[in-house]
């Protein structure tokens, strides 16, 4: 393993491999095809980010590696854990789904790009466009594949694949194996491997789960007593509907829970900037639907609670395994209604066990938690920090004011720095160059000499304003 990557590793603090890590990373370093059934939250990401950022040649320009996810959100988590493996490897990382300026899409794409993440219909587009280029693609990964199905993107992966290169890895990870996800492995793989990770304790095992028998005109009453004796630090409250979602929020607002809420009806600007500010405790309490129950990685989330219960079995195992991360325990509750005991019966097959009914917590109960309830509720939370935080402490991100219109290239911002006294190739990270703008980042604590001599040096010359780059 190459050193940058190693750094970045230790700085990610990978301290001891998941067991899917162990097993699939030798395989995907050999460049064999893998199929991996693995359990949400067991580390995945970095399973197959790990080994492509060290297989990855940094000289070439064209898309090397392709990565399939079944939502806009997963493209993105996706994007910076591995543009984060890769910092001080260089690797540029772009992440293309719908919803988001096609024209800014098709400029990052023009530029030297490593990898590409996105979702199925977005992807097509750019391959149909002639704006995303395969020829070179060496690595497919096919990730979340039974949700991909669940979708209906089937069809739309069958049309990627064969714009693809016959001759590549790819790697297909799915938390179950339908006969669909079977056919597509056996049409579109070259003798692949099989990797099935059981966890020692499974999603459903490492969670307490519980559930309410309750009318649904008193589920915001119980959601209040809940939470109250409950008290957690962070919690997720999924609803069926973005109406749902809505109202819940809305009461949640006039109780005074420092509250957020996320649906597929927002802005994708708004759904990002709200899960980045719950990963990071700016608020306790995310009120979603099943938009943010796939895949998103969210630290330390102490309670799950099923405001309705989902009408599709895996959609429970997906919510509740918000919490519980990664052999961490955790909580999840579900309200039930007498309507719903078929969803119910239906969870009860699938996870093989039954969840235990419990009694609502009496008046006097919820009375005598309320204060310690207040007092959190009127705490600042501790905020954490962003992974790849750390990664950052020795980068500076500079800003030069300009770029592709003024006919600036990497070579001439390489060129000019490494003219700096102590600076080599080695300490300029990644180059982005836009029409009017170009952003660099300074590796190994040299940003702020690089800095102060660009106050004073000509790039390209004349003298640019240069400026630093908040986090």
């Amino acid at each position: 393993m190459s050193s940058e990557i190693l750094k970045a590793i230790r700085l990610l603090n990978f301290i001891n491999p998941t067991k899917v890590q162990e097993q699939v990373m030798p395989v995907v370093l050999e460049q064999k095809d893998i199929i991996i059934k693995s359990q949400t939250g067991s580390g995945k990401t970095a399973a197959f980010g790990i080994p492509i950022c060290e297989l990855v040649d940094w000289d070439q320009n064209k898309p090397q590696a392709l990565v399939l996810t079944p939502t806009r959100e997963l493209a993105i988590q996706v994007k910076e854990d591995i543009f984060n493996i890769g910092r001080f490897k260089r690797i540029k990382v772009a992440s293309i789904y719908g919803k988001s300026p096609f024209y800014y899409q098709e400029k990052e794409l023009k530029q030297k790009t490593h990898i590409v993440v996105g979702t199925p219909g977005r992807l097509i587009d750019h391959v149909e466009k002639g704006t995303l280029d395969t020829s070179n693609i060496k690595y497919l990964v096919i990730d979340e594949a039974d949700e991909m199905l669940n979708m209906g993107f089937i069809e739309q992966i069958e049309t990627i694949i064969t714009s693809l290169p016959q001759e590549r890895v790819t790697i297909l990870l799915s938390a179950t194996m339908p006969q669909d996800i079977k056919t597509l492995c056996s049409q579109y793989m070259n003798n692949p491997e099989y990797v099935e990770i059981e966890e020692e304790n499974s999603t459903v095992d490492r969670i307490d789960q519980e559930r309410y028998q309750v009318d649904e005109i008193d589920k915001i009453n119980l959601l209040r007593d809940i939470t109250i004796v409950e008290n957690p630090d962070s919690c997720m409250v999924f609803c069926n509907t973005k109406i749902k979602v809505d109202e819940v929020y809305d009461e949640l607002l006039s109780l005074d829970y420092t509250c957020a809420k996320i649906h597929g009806g927002m802005e994708q600007r708004d759904r990002l900037r709200v899960m980045n500010d719950f990963k990071q405790s700016y608020f306790r309490y995310l009120v979603a639907t099943d938009v943010a129950a796939r895949g998103i990685d969210i630290e330390d989330i102490s309670l799950v609670i099923n405001y309705d219960i989902p009408q599709d079995r895996e959609s429970y195992v997906h919510r509740i395994g918000r919490t519980g991360r990664v052999n961490k325990i955790g909580k999840a509750i579900t309200f039930v209604t007498q309507a719903e005991d078929k969803f119910l019966n239906d969870i009860h097959a699938y996870i093989r066990k039954e969840i235990p009914v419990k009694r609502r917590p009496n008046e006097e109960t919820v009375k005598n938690a309320e204060q310690d309830f207040r007092e959190k509720m009127n705490t600042i939370p501790v905020l954490k920090e962003t992974k790849g935080a750390q990664l950052s402490t020795e980068i500076m991100k500079i800003h030069v004011n300009a770029g592709k219109k003024t006919k600036m290239r990497p070579v001439d911002i390489v060129g000019t720095i490494c003219n700096i006294k102590g600076m080599t190739a080695a300490d300029i990270g990644i180059i982005n160059i836009l029409d009017v703008s170009t952003y660099v980042e300074i590796l190994n604590n040299k940003g702020e000499m690089v800095f102060e001599e660009l106050q004073s040096i000509p790039i390209k010359g004349r003298l640019r304003k240069v400026s630093r780059v908040d986090r």
